[in-house]
C-alpha cells in the first residue's frame, strides 16, 4: 500500500476514486463512498434545432457528450413544458396545460406540484441547489417568494427584454438597468459561475439550473452581438410557406406569406442567432468554472430547450404550440462522467425523463407517480430494457389571454386543443373537434401530406387506443407500458 498515494496522484477525477476504492477493497479496508456528482442544467427558451449550427460551444458539448436525437417536449409551450421538467410528469398529471389560470401558470404549479420536484429531492440528499433566470409564467419576483428545494434563488419574472428587469435574489428584490453589464443572460451566467466556485470550495454536491429567457421574443441580443451574422436569413426548407395537404381547419385558411412577413422572419431569425451567442458564451464560462474548481470530472452538464419554434414553415409566421417537428423536437445534450463522447442516441426520450435522471444521479428516490424514466443507463451506454417507442404531446388551446407572452394569432398558429402521439416514424394528432392528422415521417419528413383520412379504420382505432392509454397513465410503470406502441 505504500505506493498507492503516488499511483493515485497520476490519475484524475473519478478514475482515481475508482482505483482507490479497488485497492482499499483488496486490502480489506472499507472503501470510501464515491462523491455524489454535480449537475449543471442550462435550459433555454424557444431554442429550436436550427440555432445549434450557430453555437460552437453547444457543438463542443455534443463532441464531448451524447445527443438525444428523438427528444421531445410534452407541450411546445413554456409553462407546461417546464412543469414536466421539474416533476417528471405529463401535463395531465401536473395539471399545467397552459401559461395562465385556470389550467396553467405559476399558481397552478405552486398549488399542486411545487413541493415535489427534482430540486426538493436533491436538496433532501444534501445538495446545494440554485435556480437562476426564468421560472414559470406568472411568477412575480416582487413577491420575494422562494419555492421549496432551492438553496439559492436568482429569478426574474418578465426578463424577455433582457434589460430593465427585477431579480428576486434570495428574497431581496434587485433592479437591473440598461447597461451592457445588465444583460440578463450574462448576469445569471456570472452568478452561476460564482455558485459553482462556492459549492466546490465547500465540498458539497450541487445542482445548478440556469434557465435563460433567450432566445424568446422580442429576441434581444447582447449589445456586443448586434453586428453578428449581418447576411443571415431564416432557413427555407421544403415546408417553408407551404400548407400540408389536408391541413386541419385551424391551419388550412393561411394564405402564402407576404414579402413583409418573410422579411420579418429573416430579421428575427438573425436576432435569435445573435441572442444565443450570449447563451453559448455562458455555457463555455460555466464549463471553465467547473474546470477551475476541480470538479469538471464529476459534473454532468445538460443543455436543452423548453420548446422549439417555427419561422415560416407550413405558412405560419413565428411561433410554437403545434405538433410539428419544428416545435416539439428540441436539443438535449448531456456530457459528464462515463457519458459517451460524440454519441447520438435515437431512443424516444422526453422532458419528463429529466427529473428522474437528475434524481437517479443524486441518489434520490424516484416516486412511483413520476411518469418519466431515468436516462442514466442510456447516456452511459449501458444495456437497457426495450425502450419506449412513443412520446405524448398534450396541448390546450387556443389561448386568448392578452398578458400571455406566448399569445399567438391564426397567422402565428393557434391550434385548438389536441393530443399527439409521436414515434420515430410518424406523428398522429387528434383535435378536440374530431379532426386528425397523420404524417409518415419516413417518407414525408417535412410533414406536408396529412394522410389520416386514408388510413384504414382498424389503424385509426389502434392509434386512438394507444394515445388514450398514454394520456390516461398516472404512474411510471403505466406510462412506460403505454409508450410501447407500433
Amino acid at each position: 500500500m505504500r505506493r498507492l498515494p503516488a499511483l493515485i496522484a497520476g490519475v484524475a477525477g473519478a478514475a482515481a476514486a475508482a482505483l482507490a476504492a479497488t485497492a482499499l477493497a483488496g486490502s480489506g479496508a472499507p472503501a470510501a463512498a464515491p462523491a455524489k456528482p454535480n449537475i449543471v442544467f442550462v435550459l433555454t427558451d424557444d431554442l429550436a434545432w436550427n440555432l445549434v449550427q450557430h453555437m460552437p460551444e453547444v457543438q463542443r458539448l455534443q463532441h464531448d457528450g451524447t445527443t438525444f436525437t428523438n427528444y421531445t417536449v410534452t407541450d411546445s409551450l413554456c409553462c407546461p413544458s417546464r412543469s414536466s421538467i421539474f416533476t417528471g410528469k405529463f401535463p395531465h398529471d401536473t395539471g399545467v396545460f397552459t401559461n395562465n389560470a385556470p389550467d396553467g401558470g405559476f399558481n397552478v404549479f405552486h398549488s399542486r406540484d411545487e413541493s415535489n420536484t427534482f430540486a426538493t429531492a436533491l436538496q433532501g440528499q444534501g445538495y446545494a441547489t440554485a435556480m437562476m433566470g426564468k421560472y414559470l409564467n406568472g411568477y412575480d419576483p416582487k413577491s420575494l417568494f422562494v419555492p421549496p428545494g432551492w438553496s439559492e434563488w436568482d429569478v426574474s419574472g418578465n426578463g424577455y427584454p433582457e434589460y430593465n428587469y427585477n431579480l428576486n435574489e434570495n428574497s431581496t428584490l434587485v433592479h437591473y438597468g440598461n447597461t451592457e453589464a445588465d444583460y440578463l443572460t450574462d448576469v445569471v451566467g456570472t452568478k452561476g459561475k460564482q455558485f459553482v466556485k462556492r459549492s466546490a470550495a465547500a465540498g458539497k454536491p450541487f445542482l445548478l439550473e440556469i434557465a435563460t429567457f433567450a432566445p424568446h421574443g422580442p429576441f434581444t441580443p447582447a449589445k456586443q452581438d448586434l453586428d453578428k451574422f449581418p447576411d443571415l436569413t431564416a432557413p427555407r426548407g421544403p415546408a417553408f410557406d407551404r400548407l400540408p395537404a389536408n391541413a386541419p381547419s385551424w391551419l388550412a385558411g393561411n394564405t402564402p406569406l407576404t414579402a413583409d412577413e418573410k422579411s420579418k422572419i429573416d430579421t428575427d431569425f438573425r436576432k435569435r442567432a445573435q441572442a444565443v451567442q450570449a447563451v453559448d458564451r455562458m455555457l463555455a464560462g460555466l464549463r471553465q468554472a467547473l474546470t477551475d474548481a476541480g470538479v469538471a470530472g464529476n459534473t454532468y452538464v445538460v443543455f436543452s430547450s423548453d420548446n422549439g419554434f417555427h419561422m415560416g414553415e407550413h405558412r405560419l409566421t413565428e411561433g410554437k404550440q403545434t405538433a410539428f417537428e419544428t416545435d416539439v423536437r428540441v436539443p438535449l445534450v448531456i456530457a459528464g462522467p462515463n457519458v459517451a463522447a460524440g454519441k447520438e442516441r435515437p431512443q424516444v426520450v422526453q422532458n419528463i425523463d429529466l427529473a428522474p435522471t437528475f434524481q437517479k444521479l443524486g441518489g434520490a428516490p424516484i416516486a412511483a407517480g413520476v411518469d418519466g424514466r431515468q436516462l442514466v443507463t442510456l447516456m452511459t451506454g449501458g444495456t437497457t430494457a426495450e425502450w419506449r417507442t412513443a412520446s405524448l404531446i398534450e396541448h390546450h388551446g387556443p389561448s386568448t389571454d392578452a398578458d400571455d407572452p406566448d399569445l399567438q394569432t391564426v397567422r402565428n398558429g393557434m391550434p385548438t386543443t389536441y393530443e399527439a402521439l409521436r414515434t420515430p416514424a410518424y406523428t398522429y394528432v387528434e383535435y378536440d373537434n374530431g379532426e386528425r392528422e397523420y404524417y409518415d415521417r419516413t417518407t414525408d419528413p417535412d410533414q406536408l401530406n396529412n394522410t389520416a383520412g386514408s388510413l384504414p379504420a382498424a389503424r385509426l382505432t389502434a392509434l386512438h387506443d394507444a394515445m388514450t392509454a398514454l394520456k390516461n397513465c398516472h404512474t411510471g410503470t403505466a406510462c412506460w407500458d403505454a409508450a410501447h406502441v407500433s
